[in-house]
């Protein structure tokens, strides 16, 4: 066969595969477009899923309908004022966006610059099917109609209306994230389900498009280095989802999905966050454009580093620096779910037998100074229906005898211990309110980060074994133990290779007590062939750390003194990150004191 050239339409259509894959990618393009002509306002509005209507209506510069017209032709565009490709500024620059999509729907392109008259084109499938006057305000008007009516193949391949909406929305979310200095609204099937201001700052727009909560469960990032600068919003590893879909990332204000930045992410948070757990992040990331080439996709959602290995280590030391900043703190207010499932019982007493408790049958008894003495099978009654409540009781909280003056609450910010419930949590008085915590997720975080700096030189101290104890593994296992020998050593295991398939623990962390050594190594030589290859020794050995602090923490079911208790918040106090667990969960809670009145309620 010979070579020919492809007509007009049909490179068009091509083009519109590259650039137009589902309504949400022809939505970006034309938001995109509003954002570079220097929109104030940007309405968006939505008819099934985008695949039946898509409009856009901005407040721009506007176009002329010889603007018009040019804009309708391949490789046409006013964002590229000269040959100099790599230093593009705007959010796109190839001209093909609105050709590939009015070859492939029906577009109806209406503008109008300031002091001029608007005008109206409509092309339907390539072909110009009419144009005029329009009247409108300064700005620019596109509708898309029936997307892939006429390309059959394409259409089928589209999802439902539900889920096409969904990818329509996180697209305006994400730009809307990028530029908190326009207003956005997005109306879909008539109802409004985007609308937020302009000229907010950048965490009360995050916060806006993500969940209100993060405002207060949030760490602000702002990093130089060089050139480069590092800003954003990143929640407390407490404040996490079980999907990574709140995961923003920006690279000179382009919304991207980069799989160096999300790798970047992962090593922030690790052992700060199990491995299904993500955080709620949203990062902006400024790079000189002889830095980054945006070029690399034709929807231009990745992009190329110059020094990947600059940017990674700046993403992973700023954050870990902003998270290990934030000391003891955690999600300060506990779920509302479990707030309402506090219950008030009816306080009103019986008219019949004076009790607090709920309806009773047998007559009142006051235990404390009767007035009456009631006959002995009544009170024989009576106590019978007591027992159960003072055998549910708690146990004082291990309160003891007090040999000194108890410290001042507001002296401590997770104030002093009050007792012990379930021989799990830890009851402590605030200043500001009541502080619940967990016993073991507590003591296994602090475990881990003294740990933590045994890895970074401060070796931790270990404790020999009165007879060295055999651990018997495969041998592909022991190599791996041989290899992280003088790394584990440093974390306080000291072990040396007996035989091909065993392997002689001589020392145990002093930290961790006493501990079943044979399931310890097990756990270590697990880890370290189950993470990801792709993670260096160093990271590796991270999350070996988080299976050994797991092993000595102070376990729930365990009693503890109110000295014992004292000291675990007063080191949790002085800890990084030590409010959160090695899995991400909250290792304290508090409840406000307007929290218990309303509980009671006073408020």
């Amino acid at each position: 066969m010979s070579i020919r050239r492809l007509p007009e339409k049909l490179v068009n259509r091509i083009a519109a595969g590259e650039v137009v894959e589902r309504p949400a990618a022809a939505l970006k393009e034309l938001v995109e477009n509003a954002i570079d002509a220097g929109a104030t306002r940007i309405s968006v509005r939505i008819a099934e899923g985008g695949i039946s209507r898509l409009e856009v209506e901005d407040d721009g510069c506007g176009m002329t309908a010889a603007d018009m017209a040019l804009a309708l032709e391949r490789h046409a565009t006013s964002k590229l004022p000269d040959d100099a490709i790599e230093d593009v500024t705007t959010l796109g620059f190839r001209g093909e966006a609105l050709p590939s999509i009015a070859s492939v729907a029906r577009l109806t392109l209406e503008s109008r610059v300031a002091g001029g008259d608007g005008w109206r084109r409509v092309v339907d499938n390539g072909a110009v099917a009419a144009e005029g006057p329009a009247a409108l305000a300064k700005g620019t008007r596109v509708v898309v109609e029936d997307l892939f009516a006429r390309v059959p193949a394409r259409r089928k391949f589209l999802r439902s209306g539900r889920s096409e909406y969904a990818a329509c929305l996180d697209v305006v979310r994400r730009l809307a994230m990028a530029r908190p200095d326009i207003a956005f609204v997005v109306e879909h099937d008539g109802r409004r389900v985007l609308d937020v201001q302009g000229g907010q700052d950048r965490l009360a727009r995050v916060a806006a498009l993500t969940q209100r909560e993060l405002a207060t469960n949030s760490i602000g990032v702002d990093l130089d280095r060089g050139e480069v600068h590092l800003g954003g919003v990143i929640s407390l590893p407490t404040y996490n989802r079980g999907i990574a879909d709140h995961q923003y990332l920006f690279v000179n204000g382009r919304p991207v999905k980069d799989r160096l930045l999300v790798g970047a992410l992962r090593g922030a948070y690790a052992d700060l966050l199990a491995r299904d757990r993500h955080p709620v992040v949203a990062l902006f990331l400024d790079v000189p454009t002889t830095e980054v080439d945006v070029n690399v996709h034709p929807a231009k959602t990745e992009v190329r580093f110059r020094d990947p290995q600059l940017i990674r280590g700046m993403i992973v030391g700023g954050l870990r620096r902003a998270l290990d900043e934030q000391g003891f703190r955690s999600v300060q207010r506990p779920a509302e779910a479990a707030l309402a499932a506090w219950q008030q019982e009816p306080v009103a007493p019986d008219p019949a037998t004076g009790f607090l408790f709920g309806r009773r049958t047998e007559p009142a008894v006051h235990l404390f100074g009767t007035d009456i003495a009631p006959p002995a099978d009544d009170v024989a009654r009576v106590y019978d229906r007591l027992v159960p409540f003072a055998s549910a009781a708690p146990l004082a909280g291990r309160a003891e005898v007090a040999v000194a003056p108890p410290p001042e609450v507001e002296q401590h910010p997770l104030g002093i211990a009050r007792g012990q419930i379930a021989r799990t949590y830890i009851v402590a008085e605030a200043e500001d309110g009541l502080v619940i915590v967990d016993q073991h997720a507590a003591h296994e975080r602090l475990v881990l980060e003294q740990l933590r700096r045994g890895m970074g030189g401060q070796a931790v101290p270990s404790q020999g074994l009165l007879l060295p104890e055999v651990v018997e593994l495969d041998e592909p296992a022991c190599d791996r133990l041989e290899a992280a020998a003088p790394q584990l050593a440093a974390l306080g295991v000291e072990l040396e290779r007996f035989g091909p398939a065993a392997v002689m623990v001589r020392a145990t962390p002093a930290m961790l007590g006493a501990i079943d050594c044979r399931k310890l190594v097990t756990d270590i030589a697990d880890d370290l062939a189950g993470y990801d290859a792709a993670l260096g020794l160093t990271e590796r050995l991270e999350l070996v750390a988080a299976t050994m602090a797991c092993h000595g923490s102070v376990r729930a079911g365990r009693t503890l003194s109110v000295p014992e208790m004292n000291a675990l918040l007063r080191q949790m106090e002085v800890t990084p990150h030590s409010g959160q667990c090695n899995h991400g969960r909250p290792t304290w809670v508090k409840l406000a004191m307007d929290d218990v009145e309303k509980l009671f309620g006073r408020k």
